[in-house]
């Protein structure tokens, strides 16, 4: 009975050294790593009012404890104790008007802002990853780097100076060129304008805005504008949006005398048998998309033949410079054609 009591007793003594160990090792421990998830949570929240105090800057708007709250989708007490720290840390100060960033805050906001657009561009050129899953990809990203690690970042997207949504990216000094264009909502019926930039969020708009196949770098028409819709023109596709949608794209206006190119159709359309010669690419497609296809020597110029449709009708073989090759129906929308007459 004693042998077993003090068996019992070492096996205890053991889990318990353990468990302490599992708990309170130092740096791998679960409490130092909770302990180091609760600073990094911290540093986000500081990081992301930061940020949305100096695009609200930017937009001439005023900073509340509702509008960070509301941005930051945490509660509003949490918010009070948050806007405290920052103004313990020297990086933000309270006025009657709301809250106004420091000298140091907005440093710091713009070093923030940077690093997210420039893995915005990185996750446009380099990746295949979703439009609609940049900035979110971005957020989570850019709270763990250095200034070091940002400038080769930068390096290898060739220094932009624009994010793929349009908006223009803080050099390493922090510089910013001031805010241009106008929201598409202020566009009159026949005039003509090219799209600047894209609001990101809320994501739901943006979803909308992307479906539509609307992206920075387009030339459009308003055809149509009332109250509850506005009909646009661009790259020849036709698209009906609802004031509320219009107002998150930002568009200047082009001389009345210029000519938008268009509409255009695209290898999707083009029937077995046809033949069609290449003008071009979409702006939307990009990146790894974008440099598949000019792989394939898809470019202006070359002659493509629409050969065989699948049984399921997609994707299609396409003849391409002697070699046959199956594009899906989304690729093919990408490619702009003039379709060729047949010789009799």
């Amino acid at each position: 009975m004693f042998v077993i009591n003090a068996l019992t007793s070492v096996i205890l003594a053991m889990l318990t050294v353990t468990l302490v160990s599992f708990v309170f090792w130092p740096k791998s421990g679960v409490f130092w790593k909770w302990q180091r998830g609760k600073r990094n949570t911290l540093r986000v929240l500081i990081e992301d009012a930061l940020k949305h105090l100096y695009d609200q800057e930017y937009k001439g708007l005023k900073t509340t404890i509702p509008s960070i709250s509301g941005t930051l989708e945490i509660p509003g007490d949490e918010t009070v104790r948050l806007m405290t720290r920052l103004e313990s840390l020297g990086l933000v100060k309270s006025q009657e008007e709301g809250f106004q960033l420091t000298p140091e805050g907005r440093r710091y906001a713009l070093r923030m802002i940077r690093i997210h657009r420039l893995w915005e561009r990185y996750l446009a050129d380099k990746t295949g990853l979703a439009e609609t899953e940049w900035h979110p990809k971005a957020e989570r990203l850019e709270h763990n780097m250095t200034d070091q690690e940002a400038e080769v970042l930068a390096a290898q997207v060739g220094h932009p100076r624009y994010d793929p949504h349009g908006d223009p990216i803080p050099t390493p000094s922090g510089k910013l060129p001031p805010k241009k264009g106008q929201p598409l909502t202020d566009i009159e019926e026949g005039e003509l304008a090219w799209i600047v930039h894209i609001e990101d969020e809320p994501s739901a708009i943006y979803a909308q805005l992307v479906a539509q196949g609307l992206h920075p770098g387009m030339q459009l028409q308003v055809l149509e504008k009332d109250q509850q819709r506005i009909r646009v023109v661009a790259e020849g596709e036709e698209n009906v949006l609802a004031p509320v949608v219009a107002a998150n794209v930002t568009v200047e206006p082009l001389p009345r005398e210029h000519e938008i190119g268009g509409p255009h159709d695209t290898l999707a359309v083009l029937n077995v048998g046809e033949t069609a010669e290449v003008i071009g690419l979409s702006k939307a497609c990009r990146g790894p998309q974008r440099r598949r296809l000019m792989d394939l020597g898809i470019v202006p110029g070359t002659i493509i033949k629409a050969e065989m449709r699948s049984a399921g009708g997609d994707p299609i073989a396409y003849n391409i410079r002697g070699a046959n090759i199956a594009l899906r129906k989304q690729q093919a929308e990408f490619i702009h054609i003039r379709r060729m007459k047949e010789a009799a």
